[in-house]
């Protein structure tokens, strides 16, 4: 959540004035006693004094009554100057799994940044101070990171399930924003901006060092990677209760989110982010022991290669009167491998932009002479064998080398002409 605070009294800022002038970040270690932690929770602050206390108390008291396994709570102050680093100092003393860092430098995205970065938790996450977010959705959150089901888990407040309570305002600059995002990123998932998300360790050790926002498109940009790279993304609807104290600052927040949006495309557009190395290190589904986001993509392949079918084999059937079959064979297949190739490029391998376009159809009717190859060669087999062979038969025979033709098809696409590219994977939710 974007929120800016009032200013804290005079005497406050000169109480954390040292504090201040921390150069690196400082963090409060565990008791050696301690187990380690399944679950770090990050909190990010910048002069929260009024709510800090609140806060943490609540959160260790929920996860300390319900999280079945260890945790860690982190205080991540960056450059507060009011009390808040006393406040979350005094914390860490009093409450077991509690810890706190600091940063001289402000940013969400840098506190979150660097709290995950050096955190030996296998599961990550972090929400807002204010706790909007009903802390009974934190563990549907974390669970299938646990289970390693998924890679990334976000509450939305857009989904269905959700119930949210907040002015016509706050509504209205959500909805746009990640309406905005689905129209110039493509991005599948639904609530960018909710203060309340999970990831598995190894996931961002590999994420973060592409992330390069330090303020609050880090959350935006590391999802827009994480879903460009095939991921999984779990999303948990969640009931939301706007802090009346919050306010935004809409223009400031605006542009610096029109060029995040701006820069990351560009990156996407060119090429520049190394997605193929951001996939899961286990290189296997659990559920379906394929390869990651096979599934997906098969499925998508699978429709977009019906549509291509049918397509191919009612031109077959206009042109087979004046051209014969060989000839409307050859024509139909090449005017489907087309349509095909351009439908995958988006919707399977989920390529946006003219990049590549070219190549990737040079690539894509290389794919389609193999096909003819098994289409052509089935019809002249065929035809030998049985020579009276009447128009429901060449279809059968059509029908059946487009299979195979097909299988050879998706092979050559994830394989050659789109290596590297990953079906996004965004799994629902029930209602928490």
């Amino acid at each position: 959540m974007r929120t800016a605070k009032r200013p804290a009294p005079a005497g406050c800022r000169t109480t954390a004035a040292s504090a201040a002038r921390e150069t690196l970040p400082r963090r409060a270690p565990l008791p050696p006693h301690h187990p380690d932690p399944v679950l770090e929770v990050v909190v990010p602050v910048h002069n929260e004094e009024n709510d800090l206390e609140r806060c943490v108390r609540r959160l260790h008291a929920h996860l300390a009554g319900t999280f079945p396994y260890p945790f860690r709570i982190t205080v991540a102050d960056n450059a507060s100057t009011d009390r808040t680093p006393l406040i979350a100092e005094r914390l860490a003393g009093e409450l077991p799994g509690t810890g706190w860092l600091r940063l001289a430098e402000r940013g969400r995205g840098r506190a979150l940044h660097t709290a995950w970065s050096r955190s030996p938790a296998p599961v990550l996450a972090y929400l807002d101070v204010d706790l909007s977010t009903d802390l009974a959705a934190l563990l549907p959150l974390v669970a299938p990171l646990i289970s390693g089901h998924s890679d990334i888990a976000i509450g939305t407040r857009l989904a269905r399930g959700s119930r949210v309570v907040r002015g016509p305002r706050r509504e209205i600059i959500s909805r746009c924003y990640n309406g905005l995002l689905r129209g110039t990123l493509a991005v599948g998932f639904t609530d960018a901006q909710c203060g309340f998300k999970a990831v598995r360790r190894d996931v961002a050790e590999r994420l973060l060092p592409l992330v390069e926002d330090r303020e609050w498109f880090f959350d935006t940009e590391l999802l827009v990677i994480a879903e460009r790279a095939g991921l999984r993304i779990h999303e948990v609807p969640v009931d939301w209760v706007d802090d009346p104290d919050s306010r935004v600052d809409i223009l400031a927040t605006a542009l610096a989110d029109l060029r995040g949006m701006a820069r990351l495309g560009r990156a996407l557009t060119r090429g520049r982010l190394p997605l193929a190395a951001l996939h899961r290190a286990e290189g296997l589904d659990a559920a379906a022991g394929l390869p990651p986001a096979l599934l997906p993509q098969l499925l998508r392949f699978a429709a977009v290669g019906a549509a291509s079918t049918l397509f191919h084999l009612l031109l077959f059937l206009a042109l087979r009167p004046a051209a014969g079959a060989q000839a409307a064979n050859a024509l139909a297949l090449l005017a489907a491998a087309v349509a095909n190739t351009a439908a995958n490029r988006r919707l399977t391998f989920g390529v946006r932009g003219r990049g590549g376009a070219l190549r990737h159809q040079l690539k894509g009717l290389a794919a389609f002479l193999a096909g003819l190859a098994l289409t052509s060669g089935s019809l002249a087999v065929l035809h030998r064998a049985a020579p009276g062979a009447d128009r429901r038969v060449e279809l059968l025979t059509l029908v059946a080398a487009n299979l195979a033709a097909t299988l050879l098809r998706f092979l050559l696409l994830r394989a050659w002409v789109f290596p590297g590219h990953r079906a996004r994977r965004t799994t629902g939710s029930s209602a928490s």
